[in-house]
């Protein structure tokens, strides 16, 4: 990482304790979906995504059909479920290749049965009833029929019933409890008529922190919970982290350049700090353009375990930080924006309340920088899903390395096939770009 000027470092060890605490909260028999979208929130999800399922869990949620599509591609044999809507010319690449997908119509129920019978297939499909939320899915007066039409289907498979908390709050707001009794509702009359209900989810992460329980499945275990920014070691501002949640991911840079000022002496665009006293600054080389929000102000960044604080105003690729109290600072020190350093730590969920925004949108800004990974060496639940259980590394080692593997990875690693994904203990491998690990070298179809 000493060629690196701005990066985030994403923990695999942190975010395995993350699905165990999440786990433990659920309780026994419930499925964990960990929610990768948008790349696992800037995190890296082809990376994240191979650990977790290592890790245990049971299935993989995503936005879109592209990246499913590019987690299939990087080796990814878990079930996974497109979330959001998928275009016509884009199902028959997603039913290829097993991709599970959200139901939020009649009309498009008719059509994938059509697609489906065309090609031979058995399309696996989650029905989405909008209880709250306003975005997707078939309302709850019409659920039922849509239900219906899908178990008559010759080839669709129910394997889900879902819906989606719209508070932020979760269990502390009063909505959060209507939305899931309208959605008792629909399962009641669903069993009343004998119609399975597959794996029932509406639990995120806010619901399931706040205690907030949705209904139970018809069978033991018949039960989902879809987490996101949880995994990932935060939860939205409206909620204070519980112990047990570790931050995943860090933000880090470097000094590049050292300069005293006298008293009075202008930093950053619009000379909107001045200097107090005769002091030093040190320059960043990390700003708006790598994902930093350009209004970010009142906060303080790690060096040497010592707070220090930015001055002047954030430029595109600069930034500049008061350290005339601090002594030793020198050109090419480590830099913590985000996360820990001795036995100071910045968190995620304080970055979005002094910036009026939710932890969610500052780890996907900051996706776009390179991203070194650290630990992930022991998963640390059983699996959810012994069939399509996630392969782990044969000991003793080969003689060899196979090509896949680099040839600094251990030997414990070198014939796992997830050698360029999981990470030893810190800091053996080398930084993989967000390039390197989430971008498959040609497209599923």
């Amino acid at each position: 990482m000493d060629s690196l000027r701005a990066w985030t470092e994403i923990d695999l060890d942190a975010l395995a304790l993350n699905l165990r605490s999440v786990g433990q909260r659920a309780g026994t028999g419930v499925r964990i979906m960990l929610v990768v979208k948008q790349d696992a929130y800037g995190h890296g999800a082809v990376a994240v995504s191979h650990h977790a399922l290592r890790c245990g869990i049971g299935a993989l949620g995503v936005g879109t059909s592209q990246e499913a599509l590019e987690l299939r591609q990087a080796g990814l044999r878990g079930p996974i479920l497109i979330l959001g809507t998928v275009v016509e010319g884009e199902l028959p690449a997603c039913l290829r290749h097993e991709i599970q997908v959200g139901l939020h119509a009649m009309d498009r129920c008719r059509s994938l049965q059509k697609l489906a019978q065309s090609m031979g297939l058995q399309a696996r499909v989650h029905l989405n009833v909008d209880t709250g939320m306003g975005r997707l899915g078939v309302s709850p007066s019409l659920a039922l029929d849509l239900l219906r039409e899908v178990h008559a289907a010759s080839h669709l498979q129910l394997a889900g019933l879902m819906t989606h908390l719209s508070a932020p709050e979760g269990g502390h707001c009063p909505s959060s409890h209507e939305q899931l009794a309208l959605f008792q509702g629909l399962i009641t009359a669903a069993r009343a008529e004998g119609l399975p209900c597959g794996w029932i989810h509406a639990l995120n992460s806010a619901g399931l922190f706040t205690d907030l329980r949705a209904a139970q499945g018809s069978e033991a275990g018949a039960e989902m919970v879809r987490v996101g920014i949880a995994a990932y070691g935060a939860l939205p501002r409206h909620l204070a982290p519980p112990e047990g949640l570790q931050q995943v991911m860090s933000l880090r840079s470097r000094v590049v350049f050292l300069k005293d000022v006298p008293v009075d002496a202008p930093v950053g665009y619009g000379s909107l700090w001045r200097a107090p006293r005769p002091t030093r600054i040190a320059t960043l080389p990390i700003g708006y353009g790598h994902g930093l929000p350009r209004n970010l102000q009142s906060w303080d960044v790690l060096i040497g375990g010592r707070r220090a604080p930015l001055v002047g105003q954030l430029s595109m690729d600069y930034t500049t930080v008061d350290v005339g109290h601090l002594e030793g600072v020198h050109v090419g020190q480590e830099v913590t924006l985000l996360g820990k350093d001795g036995e100071e730590e910045l968190r995620l969920e304080d970055l979005a309340r002094n910036l009026g925004t939710i932890p969610h949108e500052l780890t996907c800004s900051l996706g776009r920088l390179p991203r070194p990974f650290v630990g992930g060496a022991v998963p640390s639940l059983p699996s959810q899903h012994p069939a399509t259980q996630h392969p782990w590394c044969p000991v003793p080692p080969p003689p060899r390395a196979p090509p896949h593997c680099p040839p600094c990875a251990p030997p414990h690693l070198r014939t796992c096939p997830l050698a360029p994904f999981v990470l030893a203990p810190r800091p053996t491998l080398p930084t993989r770009s967000r390039s390197a690990l989430s971008r498959p070298t040609r497209p599923l179809c």
